[in-house]
């Protein structure tokens, strides 16, 4: 194949970053773009040292401007679009979400086709698929059955618009006379190193003298390494690509997930950090029935308040949904589409977890050190 390029959207971000790190490696690369809102000092520094074996160009810009996504996608061959915003307590404004998710997700699809991109791959998520009850027992669920989130949270609804659109681009005229192919990536929970969840939760527990929060020892679900993920999006840009395998890929989704052992968000966590210490909290928790309506109580107090001030409930029906369902499935379809075998088995995900988390604790310490002298 001749040279090509590659645009990553949210790029500097926690998968963003993972998938860039794999891209440098391909055949006849020529440069890998890199649109965020901002990138961090850290993540800077770390593009830099990509920069000796391929041309690395960042762009810092809005993905709901029209002008920036034109420029962006200027003599580009495929777009890897990852950019969103994840909120799953309803903490961001709904504007906001639908802006970003959707409409910046109809405005790149828009800016392919007047440059001429033949290939978008959309970072989905298992949201889009449910859980619409905690009460609904899903296991080894495939692409085969019917599951679509009923949720009118802005996250899950926005991510259920915003690969509707995507799949329904799937064989756009592009400017150019060519084709527009599209396929969309659904992954279970993301773990490992860099998990913005994943820090937020052990900081919280390590200010918690150690010990972690219960509230999803109910679940049951299959979460997936990042490394994994970033891996199943190299396969869908190989396969669109490929004009042998394009006709079966082409307006598809993909449940990804890896080998990780089904259990529960709890039990994850405890064991990525139970090594340093870390254990989860003894107490008695509320039954799950009682959670869901306090959490409906929470949601009319915020709706009724929201006049005159703006009420962020800590938990609502959705996140409890969430934390407290069996909702796991296969990667079978991508393994047989996509040829996706996870890159990191089980051992290597949590060891490669469990340092980085040693890291998170060892940062604390010395934090509590300088304060103390």
């Amino acid at each position: 194949m001749a040279g090509w390029s590659c645009l990553v959207t949210g790029g500097g971000g926690f998968l963003g970053q993972r998938i860039i790190c794999l891209l440098v490696e391909e055949k006849d690369l020529q440069e890998i773009r890199v649109l965020d809102k901002v990138f961090r000092p850290e993540v800077r520094e770390e593009f830099s040292k990509l920069q000796s074996k391929i041309k690395l160009t960042l762009l810092e810009g809005d993905i709901l401007d029209e002008q920036c996504l034109k420029r962006a996608c200027q003599g580009i061959s495929v777009v890897i679009h990852t950019a969103s915003v994840i909120d799953v307590r309803n903490a961001v404004p709904r504007e906001t979400i639908m802006n970003i998710n959707v409409k910046g997700t109809q405005l790149l699809l828009e800016a392919c086709v007047q440059a001429s991109v033949p290939v978008f791959i959309h970072t989905s998520t298992i949201e889009v698929a449910g859980p619409n009850s905690y009460r609904e027992i899903i296991q080894d669920g495939h692409e085969e059955e019917h599951h679509e989130s009923a949720w009118f949270s802005p996250y899950p609804y926005s991510k259920k618009l915003a690969e509707k659109a995507v799949l329904e681009a799937n064989g756009w005229a592009l400017k150019n006379g060519g084709t527009l192919y599209t396929c969309a990536l659904r992954p279970m929970y993301i773990y490992g190193e860099g998990s913005p969840f994943l820090s937020a939760y052990m900081h919280g527990a390590l200010k918690n003298n150690g010990i972690l929060t219960n509230y999803c020892k109910f679940s049951r679900v299959n979460p997936v390494y990042v490394g994994n993920v970033a891996w199943a999006h190299i396969l869908a840009l190989r396969a669109l690509r490929d004009p042998k395998k394009v006709p079966n890929i082409q307006g598809q989704f993909y449940y990804i997930s890896d080998d990780t052992p089904h259990q529960s968000y709890d039990d994850l966590n405890y064991t990525l950090s139970k090594e340093w210490g870390f254990c989860l909290d003894s107490r008695m928790s509320l039954p799950i029935s009682l959670q869901y309506w306090l959490a409906f109580l929470l949601e009319i107090v915020s709706f009724l308040l929201s006049p005159i001030y703006k009420y962020h409930p800590c938990f609502n029906r959705h996140l409890v949904t969430l934390c407290n369902s069996v909702f796991t499935f296969s990667y079978k379809k991508a393994q047989r589409d996509l040829g996706y075998e996870p890159l990191y088995t089980w051992e290597e995900a949590k060891q490669k977890t469990k340092e980085w988390i040693g890291s998170l604790v060892k940062q604390h310490k010395e934090t509590l050190k300088t304060k103390i002298h």
